[in-house]
């Protein structure tokens, strides 16, 4: 399987439902929000499925782009789509394993945007949000979009962490937060 991303770039994906792509919409509805701070930013991708994300945003210009996915799979298609769009200025880097343990390896590092997608139906929103809040992981003007289902209602919101607004798009919704 493939998809299409920014600049009508071919991404892989994997077959069957191990990762579920964002929807073009979803993505380009978040790029439209985020426009203007790509390039050069520093960017998170949790639960990060086929990479789309990331590629997408280091294809508008990121600097660096870190990726967390639980599948080895996933993992060997991400590096292959992150290689195929990143230019030699920029830098990737993919973790694999548990998303709520991966996280902690990035204590002390800062990030402009973060974007978590994990299944809809997982227990992973609560602690990975928890764990951005308390690690500190985004820069004071940084934003973290955790994309969900609008079934949804009460996402959680650390105290260190403020719910700027939310958006739903079908059947999927982006709640952003900032520090």
């Amino acid at each position: 399987m493939s998809l299409r991303i920014y600049g009508n770039r071919q991404l892989k994906t994997l077959p069957g439902q191990e990762t579920r792509p964002t929807l073009a919409i979803v993505r380009s509805a978040l790029f439209n929000i985020w426009q203007g701070t790509i390039v050069d930013c520093r960017w998170l991708d949790l639960c990060a499925g086929s990479g789309a994300m990331g590629a997408e945003a280091l294809c508008r210009g990121a600097s660096l782009v870190v990726g967390i996915e639980q599948s080895t799979r996933a993992c060997a298609i991400i590096r292959q789509n992150w290689q195929q769009v990143a230019k030699e200025t920029q830098t990737f880097q993919v973790l694999r394993g548990d998303v709520r343990q991966r996280i902690k390896a990035l204590e002390g590092q800062k990030f402009d945007h973060i974007y978590f997608d994990p299944p809809y139906d997982s227990n992973l929103y609560e602690p990975v949000i928890e764990a951005i809040a308390c690690l500190q992981l985004l820069v004071p003007d940084g934003e973290f979009a955790v994309e969900h289902s609008p079934d949804r209602k009460n996402m959680p919101t650390p105290v260190t962490l403020k719910l700027c607004r939310q958006k739903v798009y079908g059947k999927t919704a982006l709640t952003f937060y900032r520090a």
